[in-house]
């Protein structure tokens, strides 16, 4: 660059490179005040208390703006969102409307000022429908450590998560199952269903499923089920009961509720022993349904009958994720996950599930 002063030759000066706001154009380091990005995050909100079935009218989109995290937090994004039964009933005991809908995400961390979590981490969350949080660390679980690389890790929202606990500890501590005892579950081609089949066949019983299509039907004699039926196309729920098992069952693991079990109930041995895990059937009733009376073949045949959430046994997480892990790994236990791409479509993902239309665990890939 040269310059030119009054009363001098012109003076050669070294050429420098113009900078704004004292910022260097030529790659010198940004303040990190301005390096830092504000998140937005995407949420979905429950606009409206579901009246009957849900639709999607009863949700909202928004935006929030994330604040910086301060020492001992850290930022993480969704990358799988689960979608569940248990959202509907919840919702309605747990929730206001303009809440964000509850619900558990595999998340990555992104940006950590925890020095007990590293960036690129994948944890569990229980931070409901959001694409992106901030956390202390407190609330989040770590992927088993024997976790392999190839294993997808959304499935820890279904068979290596809280749905296989589920069907591990309804099975083991509320069923009590026993070689040789015959196992019936509904909703079995579902989330939970299909890991209860699995686990009763590798404790050495006898395992007969229902399910809401041909297709369904199919992959449980596909994953090992001795028996299976569509309850939607059997001409007798009650026949169709008792030709798959005509000595009747030890255990039933009850996922529906409703009028199969009012008839299942009747098919029980003595002494059999009912896991009431969910009622499915119920859930989008405006109307509550009427009955059934149990109490006569509970007397008769001397049944227990338990209701039970998968909370109860956190203090054995642990034991029941490695337990699930290791016969995933070895190939014991199948898994199928129906998988519905974006984030957008949440309500879509959760309307569908309810509705029947998922074959194994309901996800949503961000």
């Amino acid at each position: 660059m040269r310059l030119l002063f009054p009363e001098t030759a012109a003076v050669t000066l070294p050429y420098k490179q113009p900078s704004t706001l004292g910022i260097s154009l030529a790659g010198a380091l940004w303040p990190s005040c301005l390096l830092h990005r504000m998140v937005t995050a995407k949420v979905w909100v429950l606009k409206k208390h579901f009246e009957g079935f849900p639709k999607t009218s009863d949700f909202d989109l928004k935006k929030i703006e994330l604040p910086n995290i301060k020492d001992g937090e850290l930022l993480l994004e969704s990358v799988f969102l689960s979608v569940d039964p248990y959202m509907r009933p919840y919702s309605r005991r747990d929730m206001k409307e303009g809440d964000i809908m509850i619900g558990t995400q595999v998340a990555r961390i992104v940006e950590s000022k925890n020095p007990a979590f590293t960036v690129g981490t994948f944890v569990v969350a229980r931070s409901g429908w959001r694409t992106h949080f901030i956390s202390d660390g407190k609330d989040l679980q770590l992927l088993p450590s024997s976790w392999p690389e190839s294993l997808p890790k959304s499935l820890a929202l279904g068979t290596v998560g809280m749905p296989g606990l589920t069907a591990y500890f309804g099975l083991l501590e509320v069923c009590k199952m026993k070689p040789g005892e015959t196992v019936l579950v509904n909703a079995a081609a579902g989330a939970v269903g299909s890991v209860v089949g699995q686990l009763a066949k590798i404790g050495g019983c006898k395992v007969v499923g229902c399910a809401g299509s041909d297709d369904k039907v199919a992959y449980l004699k596909k994953i090992g089920f001795d028996e299976a039926f569509n309850y939607k196309t059997v001409t007798s729920l009650d026949e169709a009961l008792r030709k798959a098992s005509p000595d009747g069952y030890d255990c039933f693991f009850d996922n529906v509720g409703g009028e199969f079990a009012s008839i299942a109930i009747n098919h029980m041995k003595k002494y059999g022993r009912i896991a009431v895990c969910g009622a499915i059937s119920q859930y989008n009733d405006s109307v509550p349904q009427k009955g059934p009376y149990v109490q006569v073949p509970m007397i008769f045949k001397e049944l227990r009958m338990e209701g039970f959430i998968v909370t109860r046994w956190n203090n054995r997480r642990e034991e029941g994720l490695n337990a699930l892990l290791k016969w995933v790994v070895e190939g014991k236990v199948k898994c199928h996950e129906q998988v519905t791409e974006g984030f957008e479509n949440m309500p879509a993902a959760f309307i569908g599930m309810l509705k029947g239309e998922n074959l194994g665990k309901a996800i949503v890939k961000v």
